[in-house]
Order: C-alpha cells, then structure tokens, then sequence
C-alpha cells in the first residue's frame, strides 16, 4: 500500500488552520492558564494534524483509521477544553 498523501488531504488542511485558530485564541487565556488549559488546548490541537500525518504514513488502511479514530479523540479532548 502507498502511503496516503497526507498533504493533499482536507481533513489534514483543516486540523492545520484549527491549529492557527486555537493558538491565536489561546493567546487571550489568562497567564494562569498557561500551563492548564492554554497548553493542554494546545497540545490536543496539535495531536489531531500530526496523527492524521502519522497515520498517512503507515502500511495500511487499518493503521491508518486507528490513527484517525485517536485524532478524533484528541479532537474531542479539544472541544471539551473549549467548554
């Protein structure tokens, strides 16, 4: 199996501007935050756009889906932290 060109992939495209979005909201969090929800926004943010590149990467399908489903978690993570 080719690896997926993850590149060229929406979903990876639009995990790539959600990152902009998050560190340029997180900006306005309280120093306090800095190393609670700040960073935590921001590490969750980050794991979603990298494990949808390391999933692209592997030698299957199936590896590649299991790499989808924990970005989605990290993307639930995310929405969570948000709330």
């Amino acid at each position: 199996m080719r690896p997926h060109k993850f590149r060229d992939s929406i979903i990876w495209q639009k995990a790539r501007v959600l990152v902009k979005e998050i560190y340029a909201a997180t900006n306005d969090f309280p120093s306090a935050e800095m190393f609670g929800l700040q960073g935590q926004s921001r590490r969750a943010v980050v794991s979603i756009a990298a494990n949808i590149a390391e999933g692209s990467g592997k030698g299957t399908n199936k590896d590649f889906n299991n790499f989808l489903n924990i970005a989605r978690g990290s993307l639930f993570e995310l929405q969570t932290l948000l709330i």
